[in-house]
């Protein structure tokens, strides 16, 4: 069996055989025109849906004027979600109604004016924990963790820990020297070979021995 296959649907097999259904690559089993996804990227959810696009980003449709982008490694628990900025309603009138949803003549005019809506970006390395919601335009920089429950409706900078509802930064996971070092090196850009080979430095908390894995 390889050290990570990216091609399987289901990346987690036990060792009797078994493999988990629960967790899915999610590029081998979402094909939507407004979402990308990088290797390695799992999500896992007790009652694994059918369709993993609207499951995660129920409001994000094929052609919507926005998109949701998530990195390489990225890992994802059960109840996450993505409200991508076509959940939004106008709200510089008097009133939030969607008339035009219900009515074919005005219709036209109120897509319209949806327009120009900002992504949702996902770095690589990112954990979002159980029932998180990423609301919309928000990007997660890379190596940041979500709290189970959070709440995110703003930027989160990388290797940041965030929590609650608004969702604020806690703390920084890494000294900011480390974290530059960090995300000049890439790690999740590597080859599977290496990055199989630095897998204990990775796990450790030792940047020299994570640059010396990758050295040339």
């Amino acid at each position: 069996m390889p050290f990570l296959n990216p091609h399987a649907t289901h990346p987690l097999v036990f060792p009797d055989g078994r493999i988990h259904s629960d967790m899915v690559h999610l590029n081998r089993v979402i094909d939507h025109p407004n979402i990308s996804i990088g290797d390695h990227s799992y999500a896992n959810d007790f009652a694994p849906p059918q369709d993993w696009a609207a499951h995660l980003a129920p409001y994000l449709y094929p052609g919507a004027p926005e998109r949701l982008t998530i990195g390489r490694f990225c890992q994802i628990a059960h109840g996450a979600r993505f409200i991508t900025a076509s959940a939004n309603h106008a709200m510089d009138g008097f009133t939030t109604y969607p008339f035009g949803v219900f009515d074919r003549e005005t219709l036209a005019a109120y897509r319209d004016s949806f327009v120009g809506l900002p992504d949702t970006t996902i770095g690589h390395d990112v954990w979002i924990g159980h029932g998180a919601l990423i609301l919309p335009g928000v990007t997660l920089g890379h190596g940041v963790i979500v709290g189970a429950g959070a709440v995110v409706a703003r930027d989160v900078p990388d290797y940041a820990i965030v929590a609650g509802n608004p969702a604020r930064v806690l703390r920084l996971r890494f000294a900011p020297k480390v974290i530059a070092r960090l995300t000049a090196l890439a790690w999740w850009d590597q080859p599977l070979d290496r990055i199989r080979a630095a897998v204990p430095a990775l796990i450790g908390a030792d940047i020299d021995a994570v640059e010396g894995a990758f050295a040339p």
